[in-house]
């Protein structure tokens, strides 16, 4: 990458300050463009004032879901009258000394607005008759007084971004320059909730105005609204999970070339198919080949990919507007199950259809989770691996040795979506049409488990799909991923034929 200094060489601070994660004021720049800092001259500053085209975009249309956030916003509005409502995006954070991490926005705030700008708040203000709505953003880099080039998050360094206007044309919002937000906020009176956990400067100046308590019911109510999914939402979870379809099949295309390197080659090859129609992943992968399938979230994906191993990968693509799918299969790497993996599989396939079949609006949340873990439970029994009965193993929860973890979760713009919502709505609550979550049983038997037979050790299995509640029952959105042993074998026949 470049950095500051390749245009100013002779400026070692000037490139500091360029390649620094904040913004410059007015005054340094003011000041540099008078020659008080040696290497840019008056005449290098009058310079890059001028010459420059008009970029301003005229004519755009809303984007895609601002006719959704518009309702979103209304909903919020009626939960709280009279109050002031602060929703940040969130700030750039550093990656390792003056690099950041790519940003991705809080996602109540672009939930809320659309937009996914580091830096931006949404605040409605109170009125007599609901909120005002506004949307706070960096304007375009000033030219007058240098901050497009001088300012580490100029334009010239970092790219273009939206002016206020086009801003407000886009999104629906008005707009205003973000920059004056703190002291705002800091004048403002009457009642305020801010979300936190995302832009400390903002939380500086309403530190004295909130309450941890009341800011957590406006975080509560922000998760439990996204539970039931709207048909732009499933839109963009559909989108997700096409694609991740697409990455499981470049996947089994490249396991030669896995099995001659590592893990990590799985990783990247859908890595890529994320970055082509996508964001990014949704999450981190995991493409965990032979006894690491056995770690829930193994990451490192350092280890060896071998013929004969099974290799579990649980991967997802996120959309350009930041929606996941969250997939898993359970391959043979050499294209075909042994009898014992076999046995596992299908298995935890059987489990899978129990709790698929038990995802149906008006039933429990937790129905889907006990009916996959009875027919594990009954698996284990029958291979005598726990002493039954089956409904002595449920009650003392004997089985969870080796499954675990819960079948499954809500699913949005978080992999693990709605986590802030109350445990009466959510894990106590009753399923409705546009809710859409993940079915993900799994056997786990780790190769150090002395108390399965030694055949059994380092053999992991899950299979997860992504299941919308319809009117009538459920809709698989993954189902374009084979999930039966026999129609796995086939499909990966024939992508490596």
């Amino acid at each position: 990458m470049t950095v500051a200094d390749e245009l100013t060489p002779d400026v070692s601070d000037l490139a500091a300050d360029a390649a620094g994660p904040e913004p410059e004021s007015e005054e340094p720049i003011k000041q540099r463009k008078n020659g008080l800092y040696p290497g840019v001259s008056d005449e290098l500053a009058e310079n890059m004032q001028s010459g420059w085209a008009d970029t301003e975009l005229h004519g755009l249309e809303p984007i895609e879901q601002a006719k959704h956030t518009a309702r979103r916003r209304a909903a919020l509005s009626a939960r709280f009258p009279g109050e002031r409502l602060v929703i940040p995006a969130g700030n750039l954070k550093v990656r390792s000394n003056d690099t950041d991490y790519p940003f991705r926005s809080s996602v109540e705030y672009a939930y809320l607005t659309g937009d996914q700008t580091e830096d931006g708040v949404l605040v409605l203000e109170p009125t007599a008759d609901g909120h005002q709505e506004t949307i706070y953003l960096l304007p375009r880099s000033d030219r007058e007084n240098g901050e497009f080039w001088l300012s580490g998050q100029g334009e010239l360094w970092v790219g273009r971004r939206h002016s206020l206007t086009e801003s407000a044309a886009l999104y629906g919002i008005p707009a205003d320059d973000v920059r004056e937000l703190p002291e705002r906020l800091k004048e403002a009176t009457g009642p305020v909730r801010v979300v936190r956990g995302h832009d400390a400067g903002i939380e500086t100046a309403l530190h004295d105005k909130v309450t941890a308590e009341r800011d957590e019911e406006l975080r509560v109510f922000l998760s439990e609204a996204r539970l039931v999914k709207d048909e732009f939402e499933v839109g963009e979870l559909q989108k997700a999970v096409d694609s991740t379809v697409r990455g499981f099949e470049d996947v089994v295309k490249v396991l030669d070339k896995a099995q001659a390197t590592s893990e990590r080659y799985i990783e990247g090859t859908f890595f890529l198919r994320a970055r082509v129609e996508g964001n990014d992943v949704g999450y981190g992968t995991i493409a965990a080949a032979g006894p690491h399938a056995c770690t829930l979230h193994w990451v490192r994906n350092d280890g060896p990919v071998r013929a004969g191993d099974l290799l579990l990968l649980d991967a997802g693509v996120e959309t350009h507007t930041l929606y996941t799918a969250d997939v898993t299969r359970t391959l043979p790497v050499n294209g075909t199950y042994s009898e014992l993996q076999k046995k596992i599989y299908d298995a935890v396939y059987e489990a899978q259809e129990a709790g698929i079949e038990a995802v149906q609006p008006g039933a429990k949340y937790r129905d889907f989770h006990d009916a996959a873990q009875r027919v594990l439970a009954e698996k284990l029994v029958e291979w005598g691996l726990v002493e039954g009965p089956v409904e002595r193993v449920l009650e003392l929860g004997l089985q969870r040795r080796w499954t675990l973890h819960g079948t499954g979760h809500m699913l949005g713009m978080d992999v693990h979506d709605c986590a802030a919502a109350r445990t009466e709505t959510y894990v106590e609550g009753v399923l409705e049409p546009g809710m859409v979550l993940t079915v993900e049983p799994g056997l786990y038997f780790q190769a150090d488990d002395l108390t399965v037979p030694e055949e059994y050790r380092g053999i992991g299995v899950r299979i997860e799909d992504d299941i919308l509640v319809t009117e009538n029952g459920n809709r698989n959105m993954s189902a374009g991923l084979p999930r039966r042993s026999d129609e796995v074998e086939a499909w990966m026949a024939s992508l490596k034929g």
